[in-house]
Order: C-alpha cells, then structure tokens, then sequence
C-alpha cells in the first residue's frame, strides 16, 4: 500500500468528529462531492470500510474508530502547536448559530450592528450542535439550553415562550373545531426529547394523541411542517414571531407555556480577549434587553414547564 497522503487523514479526522460531511466540506473549501470521493478514497487505499453512509449523516464503523482513536490526537497536536502562530483578527468573528435564530432573530437586527461597528466582519454558521472551540474555527455561538456547558463562558440573553400555531390553511379546514379542545387536532410531534405535548396537556388538561400525523427531529423541521398546514406545532416564538405577524402562522388561542432553557451567547475563555467578541457581546445584550422590554407580560411563575 502506497503512503497516505496526510490530507486525506486529515479530512478523515474532520468528516468523523463531525459526523457530517456537508459540514465538513464546508469548513475544508469543499463540495460534498469532492469530499465524499475523497472518503471512498481513503478507503480504498486502506482497504477498510470506515464509514456507514445515512440519510442524517455518516458513522464510523470500528475500523473507523480505530484510525480515528490511532490519528486523531496527533492532527490536535500539530493543530495546538500551530495556533501560538497563527495571527487573530479582532475585527473578524465567527458565529454559529440555528438557521432560525440567524434568519427570525439576528439577521433583522444586524445592520445596527455594521452600522455603529463597520469595522467588524461577522462570519455567520448556521448549526445547532455546541461547538467543539478546539477544533472548529468559531469564536462564538448563540445556543438554546440551560446555560451550563463546561469550560465555557454563557451570557443569558432571554428566554422562549412556547404556544401552539397553525397555518391559516390547516385552521380553515378545521372550522368549528375548538382551538382550545387540541386532542381533537392533528398534531405535530415536537423534537424535544420529552415531547413538550405531553407536557401541554398535563399542564392544560386532556390526553395527547396516541399518533401523531408526524414526527420530526428539528425546530426547523417543525415550523416548515406547520407552514405546510400538515398540524398544529407548539411553536417557538422567538424565530415563529415574524411568521404570526406576517399571518403565515396563527396562535391558537392565548394560552402558552415558558420553557426553562433559554438562548445564550456561548463562547470559549480564548475568547476573552478578542475584540470582536467583547463588540458583538455588549451589543447582543442590548439587543436581546430591547427585545424582552417588547414581548408581552408573561406570568413566568404559573406557566413554566
């Protein structure tokens, strides 16, 4: 077997931490083509099969595991022995952040933002997973959660309220229905592992549905199945807000909930010290106040869940 080139290994060690190659096409300049030939690459020169290949990403099967246990500490070696010389630019941040949060939320509000700091440049990902800061080249991320992740510094910026929303469509063929009777809806399974449903109806009486008209694993997925007027979705609305003004979506009712995660601005102590951080923070925090003093009265102490 002829040598390895090390940047195939290299790729290797990021497509299998991440378990996702369109993420790790991504940050390597890649199509996920060009990556995933160079995977079957890889393995062909090895002759092992190091990946089982999925609809929600790859997995390393225990050659897999071997290789990336036998290689991987020495690329985070030559990686912390490499960054004592790399130049930071304080200007520059890297933010991670959900699709929702960066479209409903962040995006609105940025041109405040460049606008009172031209100078800084703000490279935006989208991704829901907590970065790994040691080995991905983020400086920040906004997280949903409760604000404990360790060795890391949180900021609370402002909590979600949580209700139930449908799209004009599904309300119109459901006409007669009572919206406050939702057992008698179709109902969209939420992607919180406890299934927040069940949590509703203990808190306002009924039993859930013994099936749901359809399950999904993400926030995103949720609010698109309900734009689609496929069921009733206990809505987010902190990114659901702009679909209920806009009319795409309707609150059913006014009856809701308090989650006790939270969205914070979660960055690594390397982070302390880089200017761009400390700019995008204060101003985040603005940001975030300005909206609390705006969303309506809530009775925090009997709605949460």
């Amino acid at each position: 077997m002829s040598r390895v080139p090390l940047s195939l290994l290299q790729q290797f060690v990021q497509v299998a931490r991440l378990g996702n190659l369109s993420r790790a096409a991504a940050q390597a300049n890649l199509t996920v083509s060009a990556l995933s030939h160079q995977m079957r690459q890889l393995e062909e020169r090895l002759e092992r099969r190091l990946f089982e290949r999925g609809p929600r990403g790859v997995t390393l099967t225990v050659e897999g595991c071997s290789l990336l246990e036998a290689v991987g500490e020495h690329f985070d070696g030559i990686e912390h022995a490499m960054s004592r010389y790399r130049c930071r630019r304080h200007e520059a941040l890297t933010l991670s952040a959900s699709a929702g949060i960066i479209s409903s939320w962040l995006v609105p509000r940025l041109p405040r933002l460049l606008a009172g700091h031209p100078e800084l440049e703000l490279n935006l990902q989208t991704g829901s997973a907590l970065v790994n800061f040691d080995r991905e080249a983020v400086d920040a991320a906004i997280r949903y959660g409760k604000g404990t992740w360790e060795g890391l510094r949180s900021v609370r910026l402002f909590g979600e309220w949580i209700a139930p929303v449908a799209a004009p469509a599904l309300i119109e063929r459901m006409a007669g229905a009572d919206p406050t009777d939702l057992a008698n809806w179709p109902l969209i399974g939420d992607p919180n592992s406890n299934n927040r449903w069940n949590d509703w109806f203990d808190k306002y009486g009924g039993k859930p549905p013994q099936r749901y008209v359809a399950q999904v694993d993400t926030v995103d997925a949720l609010k698109q199945a309900a734009l689609e007027g496929l069921g009733v979705a206990l809505g987010r609305m902190v990114t659901c807000k702009s679909l209920i003004d806009a009319g795409r979506l309707i609150m059913l009712g006014d009856r809701y909930m308090i989650a006790k995660e939270a969205y914070y601005l979660v960055y690594p102590p390397r982070s302390d010290d880089h200017r761009g951080v400390s700019t995008f923070r204060d101003w985040l925090v603005e940001e975030a106040d300005a909206y609390c003093g705006q969303l309506p009265e809530l009775n925090y102490e009997t709605a949460s869940v």
